[in-house]
């Protein structure tokens, strides 16, 4: 539990109401991220009272939780009030955070898409650019994946670019074919494979368009520079 002398308040105002919690404004932050799913709101509250006016020490009626939350339970008002209201960062924590989300929505656009010109994958500084250039704003309380959809429809007009899954073929030297499974599992899905007569293996993987090059560079570590790939148009 959060020191309370070093506490924020997070507030939410509703029916008429106003509820307050004192939280740790970090893991207030994790917990309202929807990346994050470890973070537990008794570790976020710096005590476990729902309040009128915190800063008085006035703590809200059962009544007027009812009213509002449909139950008087601390933990479960409180997690409402953390998911619905607000929380008062400072502007360091909000750069913070918003720059830690600005760097996932960038890889994972890095790592799911190409340039439908000619197949290959962005490189992380030309989509970085591309946002600079569109001016879009990273929320950090929204998830990557909503995100994604509105950084990749802005960037659009400043890049061609598309999310899209390729398919390569690859062959393995036998003797390695058999300790690769994981690894390509990290990449993406296998689906086709078949022994060949020289004891060689062979494979349809199906990955993320901008994962080709990294995937490459594993399968000739994995097999010691004897890998075969190549893209299936």
């Amino acid at each position: 539990m959060v020191n309370i002398d070093e506490a924020i308040i997070a507030r939410l105002e509703s029916h008429g109401e106003k509820f307050e919690i004192l939280v740790d404004a970090d893991l207030a932050a994790d917990f309202k991220n929807p990346e994050k799913d470890n973070v537990s709101i008794e570790d976020v509250l710096a005590v476990e009272d729902i309040f009128k006016d915190s800063k008085k020490g006035d703590k809200s009626s059962d009544e007027a939780m009812e009213k509002v939350f449909e139950t008087t339970d601390v933990l479960e008002v409180a997690t409402e009030i953390i998911n619905k209201g607000h929380i008062q960062l400072t502007a360091q924590q909000k750069r913070d955070m918003q720059e830690e989300k600005r760097l996932m929505v960038i890889n994972k656009i890095a790592r799911e898409s190409i340039n439908p010109q000619n197949g290959l994958p962005h490189p992380v500084a030309r989509i970085e650019n591309a946002m600079e250039e569109t001016k879009i704003k990273i929320d950090p309380f929204k998830s990557v994946d909503e995100q994604v959809k509105a950084v990749l429809k802005a960037i659009k007009v400043k890049i061609p670019i598309r999310f899209e899954k390729v398919r390569i073929a690859v062959r393995l030297p036998g003797s390695v074919a058999g300790n690769a499974y994981s690894d390509i599992s990290k990449f993406g899905s296998i689906a086709n494979e078949e022994w060949q007569q020289d004891g060689s293996w062979i494979a349809i993987v199906e990955i993320p368009g901008g994962l080709q090059e990294r995937f490459n560079l594993k399968m000739n570590e994995i097999s010691g520079g004897e890998a075969e790939t190549k893209v299936i148009k």
